[in-house]
């Protein structure tokens, strides 16, 4: 398997996991009858998981936007060095992203957002310019 390949299941693997945390706080918060359930008015959960919840949101998000690049980029047989290494900075970018976000770190949230979203680019442009 390729780099792209491995990435992209790395980057997904990671989102898949997303929701453990912030739904474990759920139960700690709501307790496990609620959690299971459907509460009237649920107790606010920890500000680090909604912001987490948030996190995921935003991975599922560009996950789509980076699977169908990686998956155009390998089915196309357009794999390269950029986009090798587009797929690794994204993986680690969408990971400090995610920390960022959880953990309230402004700047670095929106700069791991961005680099993510060159390292698409990046990915798009080679399969464009081919």
């Amino acid at each position: 398997m390729n780099t792209e390949l491995i990435y992209l299941t790395w980057v997904t693997a990671l989102t898949g996991l997303l929701w453990v945390p912030y739904i474990l706080d759920r139960i700690v918060v709501w307790g496990l009858l609620d959690a299971v359930g459907y509460p009237a008015n649920p107790k606010q959960q920890s500000a680090w998981a909604a912001r987490l919840m948030k996190a995921h949101h935003n991975a599922v998000e560009n996950l789509v936007v980076f699977a169908a690049l990686v998956l155009a980029a390998h089915a196309a047989g357009i794999g390269n060095a950029a986009t090798a290494t587009a797929c690794v900075v994204y993986f680690w970018a969408r990971l400090v992203h995610v920390l960022a976000y959880t953990f309230a770190i402004p700047w670095v949230r929106t700069l791991a957002f961005t680099v993510g979203f060159f390292a698409q680019a990046v990915i798009a442009w080679q399969i464009l310019a081919k």
